[in-house]
């Protein structure tokens, strides 16, 4: 079986906290699509890590679970926005790392499904893993993170990467 290939197609580092960040005009020769972001978090605000396919707030359904070592939760939920787990918790220092993968996302005869694990350290720390889906049959040609509320923290990276086919 040959090694799949990973080939950054975009890399944003904030210099100022932001609103969201938006990879647009995505190379749709790709089987999947990684997206990687990593950074401290904003201390005023809790919310969650959201992703917004082709500006359609529509169509997304996870489940997801969750634990930080004295408690864990699970649910299904629908939302107007891919959520990828916790994003912001009011814990200063706290480091967040979110790992996204988005499979088939330039096939237009079927369904887009999304796997995130995202990881939280501090005394807030806590791990999560959810699996979702877009019920939408088109190519996704724009990404955009964004938190349900805050922003995204100074200094945040964010990497996207195309899985060779």
């Amino acid at each position: 079986m040959a090694t799949p290939t990973y080939d950054l197609l975009e890399s944003v580092t904030l210099a100022t906290a932001a609103s969201s960040v938006t990879f647009s005009s995505i190379d749709q020769s790709y089987g999947d699509l990684i997206l990687v972001a990593e950074g401290e978090l904003n201390p005023s605000a809790n919310a969650d890590f959201g992703l917004i396919f082709n500006s359609s707030t529509s169509g997304y359904s996870m489940v997801d679970m969750m634990g930080n070592g004295s408690a864990t939760e699970s649910q299904s939920e629908g939302n107007t926005y891919a959520d990828c787990g916790t994003y912001l918790y009011a814990n200063t220092g706290a480091r967040q790392i979110v790992t996204v993968n988005i499979m088939d996302y330039a096939a237009t005869d079927k369904h887009k499904s999304f796997l995130a694990r995202n990881s939280s350290s501090g005394t807030s720390g806590r791990v999560w893993a959810v699996a979702g889906r877009w019920a939408n049959t088109a190519a996704i040609t724009t990404v955009k993170v964004e938190p349900s509320s805050g922003s995204l923290a100074n200094g945040m990276t964010f990497n996207l990467y195309g899985v060779a086919k």
